[in-house]
Formats: C-alpha cells, structure tokens, sequence
C-alpha cells in the first residue's frame, strides 16, 4: 500500500506558472505507475498526465500537452507536474495517483489503485 501527499497549488494568474508535488510513502514507489488527475466543481475528475516507473514514458491529455510536464523521482519518492502557460480553465482540483501495474495508456479513474487527497490550483484571468 502506499500513501500519497500532494502540495504545490496555489492562486496564480493566468499565464504563470507552479509545479505540485505528490510524495509517497513506503519503500515500493518505483513499482508504480503515476498519475495527475484534475476535478473541477461540478465536473468530473478527468486525466491529465502520466509517468511510467522509471520516467520513461510519459502520457498527456490534449489539452496540457505542451505546457505540463509530468517528472519523477524515485529516490525521493515523488512525482511532479510542471504546470506553465496556465489558463482560467485549468483551475481545479489537482489529485495524484498510483497504479501497481506497468505503464499503459489507460486515462480512466478506475486504472489507479491509490489517491492523495487533492490540491486546489485556481489560474485568475
């Protein structure tokens, strides 16, 4: 089982910049498959990048690709998500998740074992 803590959200202003952080706990993190999903009120939690055990392999929505770049340290157990060029519309809830698999292009919620808790990114225009 591993546990996830995400930080790193904030207001910021359309155009800027932030990268959350997720640490996980536990001595398997390089096991996991990783995750950033967003929930945005009133929506549902919808995919937004994806990182492979060892970093290699990276998976992105269409509508980040380009301006989030999602990173991993295994050492320190922790997955990033660089977030540049932000709009109004990707203010959200920003969750982190594991998935005790290898690395496919599955996007769905239902793919990911374990969840942290959220941050909120809200981008003012």
């Amino acid at each position: 089982q591993v546990q996830l803590v995400e930080s790193g959200g904030g207001l910021v202003q359309a155009g800027g910049s932030l990268r959350l952080s997720c640490a996980a706990s536990g001595r398997t993190f390089s096991s996991y498959s990783m995750g950033w999903f967003r929930q945005a009120p009133g929506k549902e939690r919808v995919f937004v990048a994806a990182i492979s055990r060892s970093g290699g392999r990276t998976l992105y929505s269409d509508s980040v690709k380009g301006r989030f770049i999602i990173s991993r340290d295994n050492a320190r157990n922790t997955v990033y998500l660089q977030m540049n060029s932000l709009k109004p519309d990707d203010t959200a809830v920003y969750y982190c998740a594991a998935a005790l698999r290898i690395f496919t292009s599955d996007v769905s919620v239902s793919g990911y074992d374990y969840w942290g808790q959220g941050t909120q990114v809200t981008v003012s225009s």
